[in-house]
């Protein structure tokens, strides 16, 4: 190519990209003239009847060429034309009524009536604003400038036409007047329609609604500067807390009780350990060596831990005392209204089944550290069941307070003065050496939530407080993308540009991050327009991030390359306007192809746009927002995404779900709020409709923020999403690796999944080992079957893939995928083979899957309803024939290091020695593996097959296999398989007097173990074996295997 060539390519390129982004205005100037006439059949008798009408009517249809004449001379006119279609008594010429709409251009319009004669006459309309708007500088066509005028001089004109219809009833007969009065419904339905669609009869009643944030602090100044003191919040921490695990403790009525599940998910939010044990049971074991195991135990009834059995409760609080271990109790509501009740063995008293409200923290109190007193949560407190404390004893201090409920419990004299009574009681374990925080209600308030965590962090000596720094990005998704009416003004944006500068004040470092897509800039009205200008003009003041050009769904594309131009296009436009590329972040349109994967586009981020950092609601599911949780792909951190309540289509405050009630109670306290107090890193998703019309998302996060100074002690701060995406993978080291679900269970996924990949291919059970106990001869085995078929052989592991346990798990979903084919191809390799389309059962043997530490999770996730088959051998005998076969295959290590040298190597040894001898011995911990295994899939999906029945009688044995996978047909075994001599084992049967046996490799006859292996490897496994049979045993499915009873009563 040419110089000159490639300069008219980049020409070209040049012009398509301009006529891509530049979108026709329409032009002033441009006039429409209606007419229409009235076709009823009696009109030339009735005008026959009326000549002196028809004459002043040839008049009027003069005046209206003088008319026409007059606004067709040069003058703007817009594009709307109003018909109305009045019956005149004076013939065809006087039923045509002419109207133009005429702009001046300087925002300021007038609508007059004109009449001439009898009351015919010329009507001229004239629209203040831009005349291609529908909508512009909140001038509407019923209103007057600035969109705060009114519709008197529309007014005028249907008055004034409805004078007209009057005077022509008084002279001419009803059915005229019928005829008028349905032409003007018809006019005024067409009039008021045409505005309602274009949006501005939607901005005359919905503009200029913005709620204000009403969150006020007693405690806070004008700056958000927290008055009372620059202290610090309470540090929990001691030396007692290095004795204990930072670990919870829950004992629960039962598994399924509604406050043991609150208490549960509060945990697991806040990333803290905990085991839940059902109270009334022996208690677990509470310690390990000299740690204690719990650093706080709760009781989700406070009665449960009073009325416990004299020795598990002496036990459980000695532990307490020896280790400073708190408890922290909930009173359970119960039907009996209990007036001044003792508890038992405390100089304490309760009052329950009470209405409460208006609760406050004691600023004075110990416990708190997240929360911050000195405020009062007004109104009612949900529920009718709260228990009050009563004491007299200084080892008992209030954390919180409340007051009866006046409406249901009235004073008994007028202005009586109500105490507080409290509701949260802090016991600093004065009377027998233990600390307690009990609370006289559950977790439905929203402030016992906050408590309760400090309750813990207190209790446990700060080893469960939780960091009080938190960081918020609010990302503004598709900033140019919106249906006309819904867009940015320039009003909205300097509203934006204030907001934003208040809430840095009390955030530090906060910026809204805008998310772009440059096909739809200038998509607008005039006014809209004009907002997207502004913010351009202001590029500097936010962050900036990419979408994609046309906001497609990435998945969609199959090809690297058009999804590269797409991006190529919207980084055009972001160089031509100015706008930063530089962040290293980007989101998906709906989050299609992050998660699931789609890897083109990782790939193209990464060439185009240099990504680093996305986000998304979607991993591994978006509800529970609790279990959100990031990962690491192809060098791409992908950060978990909240929502705030707002959508697309949440733009006005009356027409917000459940109305600003239900918003002002997520921001006070509710979701909103609860979402930025337990998660450390807050990257929420909000939409350019949300900060236009009634600007819900200022509102929003302005409110919210307010709350969080009021009520919490909390360091609100914000960064760009690289530096966020730094913090939280130090935060959470072990979110690095993703964990790949299967996109056809979720079914959001499988909306946002490319329509070419199909979960049928994935494989309906797993051969997973371990290594050396015949998996091959069993994977030979099954490839017999006309129904069955595995992966394709891989170039680098042959018939494995071994996708779950190694570094192949990074390369991806598609990657595994790739390995399958699709479940219609026929096994040309079968006996038996298959008829194009019948169902195929397909599978994958991977024998190193059955001792990998994060197999079981990984292939759960994506397989959760898979078979898991197994094949357990002597494990002595299995460590043996491992060292041979590294032997065999020219290893180092083993031939150069004795059976006995491997299996006795201490920890000092070199590396690959103690490799070797760690996977010489470790598979073989059979029962330790298959726990682990069954952690995750139930007992019902997994078959054990024994590795000596599998190797002398192959044909019982795969029968049985075939009616556990329930695979149809059944395949007669005994027909194909045959005992070679030579081989030493059984092999396919090919003709009457051939085998096909597998390799050289395959079935080697091996020296003798020597004794001392033996012997040692019998002692080594003797409790793993022991554990193997108590495993089987509770299983129940299997017989105890020769070889197992063998090892166990070899003498020592």
């Amino acid at each position: 190519m040419t110089i000159s060539d490639s300069i008219q390519q980049n020409s070209n390129a040049s012009r398509k990209y301009e006529k891509l982004i530049k979108q026709p205005q329409m032009q002033l100037g441009t006039s429409v003239t209606g007419t229409q006439t009235d076709a009823d059949a009696s009109a030339n008798a009735i005008a026959n009847a009326n000549a002196s009408a028809d004459a002043t009517a040839d008049a009027n249809a003069k005046n209206f060429v003088n008319f026409n004449k007059h606004f067709g001379n040069g003058h703007a006119t817009t594009d709307r034309t109003m018909l109305l279609p009045l019956e005149d008594a004076g013939g065809a010429a006087s039923n045509i009524v002419t109207y133009k709409g005429k702009s001046n251009g300087n925002g300021y319009g007038n609508a007059a009536g004109n009449a001439a004669g009898n009351g015919n006459g010329s009507v001229s309309l004239e629209f203040n604003g831009s005349p291609t708007s529908s909508m512009a500088g909140g001038n509407h066509l019923a209103g007057g400038g600035g969109g705060l005028g009114s519709s008197s001089e529309a007014g005028g004109w249907m008055c004034h036409c409805c004078g007209l219809i009057a005077r022509r009833c008084f002279g001419f007969n009803v059915r005229r007047c019928v005829f008028a009065l349905l032409a003007i419904t018809v006019v005024s339905i067409f009039y008021y329609t045409h505005y309602v669609d274009t949006g501005v009869f939607n901005g005359l009643i919905q503009r200029d609604t913005h709620p204000a944030p009403i969150i006020n602090c007693r405690m806070i100044n004008s700056g958000g500067k927290h008055v009372r003191d620059a202290s610090p919040a309470p540090d929990h921490r001691s030396e007692a807390r290095l004795r204990i695990d930072p670990k919870v403790l829950v004992f629960v009525e039962t598994t399924y009780s509604g406050l043991g599940r609150d208490i549960a998910e509060l945990l697991v939010y806040n990333r803290i350990k905990y085991k839940i044990e059902v109270a009334g049971k022996s208690l677990p074991v509470l310690t390990n060596l000299d740690k204690g195991r719990y650093g706080v135990i709760v009781f989700e009834n406070l009665d449960k831990y009073l009325n416990m059995d004299k020795w598990n409760r002496e036990l459980l609080d000695k532990y307490c005392r020896e280790y400073s271990v708190g408890i922290v109790g909930f009173v359970s509501p119960s039907e009996e209204t209990l007036v001044g009740a003792q508890l038992r063995d405390f100089p304490l008293f309760v009052n329950t089944n009470l209405r409460l409200r208006d609760a406050s923290l004691n600023p004075a109190s110990s416990v708190l550290r997240l929360t911050r007193a000195g405020e009062t949560a007004w109104g009612a407190l949900p529920g009718d069941d709260w228990a009050v404390f009563q004491h007299n004893h200084s080892t008992y201090e209030p954390v919180e307070w409340a007051q009866r409920n006046t409406q249901e419990y009235p004073a008994d004299s007028v202005g009586q003065v109500q105490l507080p009574l409290t509701t949260v009681l802090q016991d600093r374990g004065q009377l027998d050496g233990i600390q307690r925080v009990l609370f006289g209600s559950s977790l439905r308030f929203w402030l016992h939530r906050l408590v309760f965590l400090d309750a813990l962090s207190y209790l446990s000596h700060g080893q469960l407080s939780l960091n009080l720094d938190r960081m918020i990005l609010v990302d503004i998704d598709d900033i140019f993308v919106g249906e006309k009416g819904t867009r940015l003004r320039p009003d909205d944006v300097r509203a934006l540009i204030a907001t934003q500068k208040n809430i840095a004040a009390m955030v530090p470092g906060f910026r809204f991050n805008l998310g772009f897509s440059g096909k739809y800039y200038h998509h607008g009205t005039r006014e809209e327009n004009l907002g997207d200008d502004f913010l351009l003009q202001n590029v500097q003041e936010f962050n900036w991030f990419s979408h994609m050009w046309k906001h497609q769904q990435p998945h969609l594309y199959d090809n690297l390359t058009l999804l590269m131009a797409e991006m190529q296009l919207n980084y055009a436009f972001a160089l031509e306007h100015n706008i930063p590329t530089d962040s290293g972040y980007s989101i998906s349109p709906h989050h299609s192809g992050v998660y699931p994967a789609h890897e083109l586009l990782y790939l193209a981020w990464k060439k185009v746009w240099n990504v680093k950092v996305t986000s998304t609601e979607e991993y591994p599911h978006l509800r529970p927002a609790r279990l959100r949780r990031g990962f690491i792909h192809r060098n791409i951190m992908v950060l978990p995404r909240q929502t705030c309540g707002l959508f697309t289509h949440t733009m006005y405050i009356d027409r917000y779900p459940g109305g600003r009630d239900k918003l002002d109670e997520s921001i006070q306290g509710g979701e909103l709020f609860q979402t930025i107090v337990y998660n450390p890193i807050n990257i929420f998703m909000t939409h350019m409709s949300n900060y236009g019309s009634d600007r819900l998302a200022l509102y929003t996060f302005q409110s919210v923020i307010k709350f969080l100074q009021c009520w919490t002690n909390l360091k609100l701060a914000s960064a760009p999403p690289i530096q966020l995406a730094e913090m939280y993978f130090r935060l959470h080291p072990e979110e690095v690796d993703p964990v790949w679900g299967n996109p056809c269970d979720d079914v959001r996924h499988k909306k946002i999944w490319s329509k070419t990949k199909n979960c049928d291919s994935l494989p309906k059970f797993l051969v997973i080992g371990p290594q050396k106990t015949g998996t091959t001869a069993l994977y030979t085995f099954l490839s017999m079957h006309g129904s069955v078929a595995s992966n394709i052989a891989s170039p680098e592991t042959f018939e494995e893939v071994q996708f779950f346990n190694g570094n192949n798990y990074y390369r991806g979903l598609d990657w595994y995928m790739d390995f399958f084919p699709s479940e219609a191809m026929p096994n040309t390799t079968s006996p038996m083979p298959t008829q194009l389309g019948s169902p195929r059962f397909m599978f994958e043997k991977s024998a190193t899957y059955f001792d990998g530490e994060a197999v079981p999770k990984r292939a759960h996730s994506l397989l959760p309803h898979a078979k898991i088959v197994t094949i357990l051998i002597s494990p002595a005998k299995r460590a043996y024939s491992w060292y041979q076969h590294q032997k065999a295959h020219g290893d180092v290590i083993a031939n150069n290091y004795s059976f006995y040298q491997v299996i006795t190597a201490g920890d000092s040894a070199p590396r690959a020695l103690k490799d070797l001898r760690n996977r010489c011995l470790n598979p073989g911990k059979y029962a330790q593996h298959l726990e682990h295994w069954l952690a995750y899939y139930p007992a019902q999906q997994l078959h054990i097959i024994d590795g000596e029945q599998l190797r002398l009688n192959p044909i019982d044995v795969m029968n049985e296999l075939q009616r556990f996978l329930k695979i149809q047909p059944l395949l007669d075994y005994s027909n194909h398989l045959r005992y070679d001599v030579k081989k030493g084992f059984y092999c396919q049967a090919v003709s009457e007097k051939r085998n096909k046996c597998l390799g050289k490799s395959k079935g080697r006859q091996y020296p003798t173990m020597d004794e001392r292996s033996a012997k040692l490897l019998q002692r080594y496994y003797l409790n793993h074996n022991t554990a193997l049979v108590k495993l089987l045993k509770k299983l129940g499915s299997r017989p105890i295997p020769q070889w197992l009873k063998d090892d166990l009563s070899t003498g020592t």
